[in-house]
């Protein structure tokens, strides 16, 4: 063999080696192909879940109506280890066969929803769609829903009691309604009713007369508001005590007020006043006059009455804003006898610090029962003090409970 048909000779074994291994390759074998892959996973649908039984509407109890509560049986799908429901979609119509609009959602578990859009009055059917999802590659969610049969046909209306909270409430207001018409008894049949003597209300009478020693006037303010606030209704009951002491007295009462229906009000107690103690001539109209209704403007004119006519004793009952540290800060300059009483938390301060005696809070609303000593109101002042001290003892009892965990009687006083 020459030199040179030697390369040929390897040349030609090289090609028929790769040509063997060449057949035995199975060229029918699929490549993968990732876009492929890819496209159909996105393509891939959520399987339905199973439908929810048992669909039931009912029209919502102890509301005021347009209320429907809707309740059904989870989806098989949603119980256990199977979590193939996202979620409820409840759907609303006027008839089996007509359209339906949804009306509320539920999550994966719930089995209750209110739908709070309904027209008292018509009827509706209800059904429920449970509802799965899938989440693409690209970030989509596809839905699979299941409907649910219909409900019964329902309607909602309004009650007239909510019976929850009359099981709740009604027996507190039992026991203090007993409370008040045992003392009102007791207080008819001449028994002394204890009330905590209030250091404001004490020194009335001497302030009064106070006053009528030195032989200047006695102011009373009631307060800057209208009649349909309930600090003032104290203000003006408290005036017709403090009247009566005045017409016995002979002492002069100035009443300036800020509202009309006030000046109304007032001078129909004051005159009553005089009357009850047989000096009728003695009322004066004008002792109550109106000043403005304009918040500063009436400071203004009391601030120039106290300056000019320096009275020896002035009274604050009832609501009282800004102009109340104004008012008691001029009073105390001149060196009157200042009471005052309100209920405004925000001026209670200013008074505690520039008047001689305060009214705190409720005392202004205890103020009438302790000046004039009438069996109703003690009776009804001392029931409400009973009801107090019970449910005191029911907070002091409720928390060591609760402390424990033994129980929580907050639930018992619930009436939502």
């Amino acid at each position: 063999m020459s030199r040179k048909t030697l390369p040929i000779i390897i040349i030609l074994a090289m090609a028929i080696t790769a040509g063997a291994a060449f057949a035995q390759i199975d060229t029918t074998a699929e490549i993968p192909d990732s876009t492929i892959a890819v496209t159909a996973v996105s393509q891939r649908l959520p399987i339905a879940p199973a439908p929810v039984s048992s669909v039931t509407a009912k029209d919502t109890p102890n509301d005021a109506g347009k209320s429907i509560t809707i309740n059904w049986d989870l989806s098989p799908d949603d119980l256990g280890g199977r979590k193939n429901v996202a979620k409820y979609i409840v759907l609303r119509g006027t008839s089996p066969t007509g359209t339906f609009d949804t009306v509320g959602s539920a999550t994966a578990g719930m089995h209750s929803v209110s739908d709070a859009q309904a027209v008292d009055g018509v009827d509706y059917v209800y059904k429920v769609v449970a509802i799965s999802s899938v989440l693409t590659p690209e970030g989509d969610e596809i839905f699979a829903p299941a409907e649910s049969g219909l409900s019964n046909v329902v309607h909602s209306s309004g009650q007239w009691f909510h019976l929850v909270r009359m099981a709740r409430i009604f027996p507190w207001v039992l026991v203090i309604g007993i409370a008040v018409l045992f003392f009102i008894n007791a207080a008819k049949k001449g028994k002394k009713l204890y009330v905590r003597p209030i250091a404001g209300l004490v020194e009335v009478e001497q302030a009064v007369g106070r006053a009528t020693e030195m032989g200047r006037k006695l102011v009373y303010v009631p307060g800057t508001q209208d009649m349909d606030n309930v600090q003032t209704l104290a203000g003006v009951t408290i005036l017709g005590r403090i009247a009566k002491l005045a017409a016995e007295y002979d002492a002069q009462i100035d009443v300036p007020v800020s509202r009309s229906l006030v000046m109304v009000t007032a001078r129909e107690v004051v005159k009553e006043a005089y009357l009850n103690v047989g000096r009728p001539d003695a009322f004066n109209e004008d002792i109550v006059r109106y000043i403005t209704d304009d918040q500063f403007g009436y400071a203004a004119a009391l601030d120039g009455l106290f300056v000019r006519e320096k009275p020896a004793t002035i009274f604050y009952m009832g609501a009282f804003y800004a102009e109340s540290l104004i008012l008691a800060e001029t009073g105390n300059t001149i060196g009157a006898i200042q009471i005052a009483g309100t209920a405004m938390p925000a001026q209670l301060p200013f008074f505690v610090a520039a008047c001689d005696y305060t009214l705190i809070g409720e005392e202004l609303f205890a103020a009438s029962a302790y000046l004039s000593s009438e069996a109703k109101l003690l009776g009804s002042l001392k029931g409400q003090d009973v009801a107090k001290v019970l449910m005191l003892i029911v907070a002091v009892v409720g928390v060591i409970l609760a402390t424990f965990n033994v129980i929580n009687i907050a639930d018992w006083f619930k009436i939502g």
